[in-house]
């Protein structure tokens, strides 16, 4: 049984409603996947969607999940519309026959991610992860990572122990020694810095560039072309306001959060918001994501991701 197969009906679990206004008359809600970061949690946060979308939509949704994987899940049941996630669910989704696609795209910098050790660990190198207990969230970018960071080593997954984790079980086990290194990213990864002043053995900018992607179901990409059109342009202003006030968005993130506005800064610091059309170049380097997890085993098939690619909107 697959991932999503068997994990369909257990996303409720891991999500939240935040807020569900009945829609307007005659025009469907968009409801709208967030994690703790990213310019859709910013949008959310700052408000303003449900004004631009009013002529092409009803009420915005929004509903809260702790990674990416579990979003896409919903989404491939239906329950959610439309969200941003890193590089490797979508892999894991299409591969599974997931009735989602591609819509945007946001560059990531790599500086948010890492590869950590523990403070008093006497590991100095990938390389001497061989045998190791490393932890990272299945079918996420952190997974992806290790699978990267390992191959610059001349290793695979094959020459540790791979524990799979969500986020917040992994800063658990990696708090309390558990496990030996974590691949995550920010905020846990600023937090592991500070807290535990854990170490890098390698950040994502010493990896190949991938970007993160806004991804939303056939159905509504497809039967919905205004509203996601809308949806994206509406976005995009919010990402270009959060590049020119960062200091502003730390202190809305902290309280929105509740996490430290230093944490806030560091991962706004590591990071970039933007909103930018799919092309050519972004679609290859995602099928090269998408080409890795077939060589390793990670998906059943080979895909092509350009299959599941949208270019109804171009900015």
């Amino acid at each position: 049984m697959s991932l999503w197969s068997r994990r369909t009906l257990m996303f409720g679990a891991g999500a939240v409603a935040l807020s569900a206004c009945a829609p307007a008359k005659g025009l469907k809600p968009i409801r709208i996947g967030v994690q703790k970061s990213g310019v859709p949690f910013l949008a959310k946060a700052r408000g303003g969607l449900d004004v631009a979308l009013k002529d092409v939509a009803g009420a915005v949704q929004w509903v809260e999940f702790p990674s990416g994987p579990p979003m896409i899940e919903a989404m491939a049941a239906g329950a959610v519309d439309f969200g941003l996630v890193g590089e490797s669910p979508p892999v894991f989704a299409q591969a599974a026959g997931a009735p989602i696609v591609y819509v945007a795209a946001q560059p990531v910098t790599g500086a948010g991610s890492a590869l950590l050790v523990p403070k008093a660990s006497q590991i100095q190198s990938v390389a001497e992860l061989k045998g190791k207990r490393v932890a990272f969230t299945k079918a996420s970018s952190a997974h992806l990572f290790v699978v990267e960071a390992l191959k610059q080593a001349g290793l695979t997954l094959a020459d540790i122990q791979p524990i799979q984790l969500s986020p917040g079980d992994a800063a658990g086990a990696f708090a309390s020694g558990a496990i030996d290194a974590w691949s995550t990213w920010d905020p846990y990864y600023a937090l592991a810095q500070r807290d535990q002043q854990a170490r890098a053995l390698v950040t994502g900018e010493h990896l190949p560039k991938t970007s993160s992607f806004y991804i939303a179901t056939r159905g509504f990409a497809e039967g919905s072309p205004d509203a996601l059109k809308a949806l994206l342009a509406a976005l995009k202003i919010h990402a270009d306001w959060g590049q020119a006030h960062r200091d502003q968005v730390a202190q809305i993130i902290a309280a929105a959060t509740g996490l430290p506005a230093d944490i806030a800064q560091a991962a706004l610091r590591r990071g970039r918001y933007a909103v930018d059309p799919l092309d050519d170049a972004i679609l290859a380097g995602q099928q090269q994501v998408a080409d890795t997890f077939h060589a390793i085993g990670a998906i059943p098939a080979a895909v092509r991701v350009r299959d599941a690619a949208w270019l109804g909107w171009k900015g």
